[in-house]
């Protein structure tokens, strides 16, 4: 049993993340977006690294995957006391990471090693690596002028009308030698995209300079999730954000985003009249429940994935010989 490598993001990433991890444990890598992150009251937040860690810990709140589980908001309430911000909502217990990754970042820590600690003290046997050490920003644009992610989400609400993104320091980023390291090994079984938006949860991963290379002359198939199940995403607002880039809300619209990157896409079965559309595209579709709604949808659906790249490989090497 080999080695995988996930990219992931938001909570539905992050479920099927804890499938594969249940799954295969110390044996996995996850690549999770930073391009959402932000700066508030002095404090570094990584929204997605932290639902990672708070989801594969078991301590993530069923209903906020972004914080853990028994959350109160005594400071949020102390803040509004003091004439300070209503946006972001901050939880007692989920401003701790927060609070140590800025005195990390402060001291010149990697982002990769902060993490990486995290990881350790929350009994975390999978990696979980920031996509670079290097800040990166995603920037929505709107027919009112560009924002923030952040911006976009806790203060407009997702409500401007999307007309494109921009992916700020992408260019000048690296991937983290512990990235490269996983995606170079001689033992990697696949590489799985886990469902997510492909604009601001995936794309910035796929904009630091080598990862699409890699991914296109990695030995392991790349598998994606699709996010979208009967027109409408599971977590946030990728549906809205397809319609108007004038994008297909759906299954073969999210395997178009990935276009000569992956080699399987898994869809839903309600969604299964899009296989043939998927494969015009010259990408294997995959239909298996993709709806996680317990722990056993979590590991029904890595296995599925996991099988499917098995199934990619012997594809591959039958077609070399």
């Amino acid at each position: 049993m080999g080695s995988v490598v996930a990219l992931a993001g938001q909570v539905g990433g992050a479920k099927l993340a804890d499938g594969l991890y249940r799954l295969r444990g110390e044996a996995l890598t996850l690549v999770v977006n930073t391009g959402d992150d932000f700066e508030h009251l002095g404090l570094a937040f990584s929204p997605d690294i932290d639902t990672m860690l708070y989801t594969l810990a078991g301590i993530a709140s069923p209903q906020m995957g972004w914080e853990p589980e028994g959350e109160t908001r005594a400071l949020q309430q102390m803040l509004r006391t003091l004439g300070g911000p209503d946006r972001p909502i901050l939880g007692d217990r989920a401003i701790a990471a927060p609070l140590l990754r800025a005195e990390g970042l402060a001291g010149e820590r990697r982002l990769t090693a902060i993490t990486l600690d995290f990881c350790r003290h929350l009994g975390i046997r999978a990696r979980v690596l920031p996509m670079s050490d290097e800040r990166v920003r995603t920037h929505v644009l709107t027919e009112e002028g560009a924002v923030t992610f952040n911006e976009y989400f806790h203060e407009l609400g997702c409500d401007p009308r999307v007309t494109g993104f921009q992916y700020a320091g992408a260019d000048a980023a690296r991937l983290p030698d512990e990235v490269l390291d996983a995606l170079h090994a001689a033992d990697l079984e696949a590489v799985v995209i886990c469902p997510a938006n492909p604009y601001h949860a995936i794309r910035p991963m796929l904009e630091i300079d080598g990862m699409k290379e890699l991914l296109r002359r990695g030995r392991a198939p790349v598998i994606a999730v699709s996010p979208i199940v009967g027109g409408k995403a599971l977590q946030g607002s990728a549906g809205k954000m397809m319609r108007e880039l004038g994008r297909e809300p759906s299954p073969r619209g999210i395997a178009g985003e990935y276009l000569r990157l992956i080699d399987g896409f898994v869809i839903d079965g309600e969604d299964a009249a899009f296989a043939d559309g998927v494969r015009s595209l010259g990408i294997e579709p995959l239909v298996a429940p993709a709806i996680m709604r317990s722990v056993d949808d979590r590991v029904a659906l890595a296995r599925a994935v996991l099988d499917f790249a098995a199934v990619l490989r012997e594809k591959r090497a039958a077609e070399v010989e």
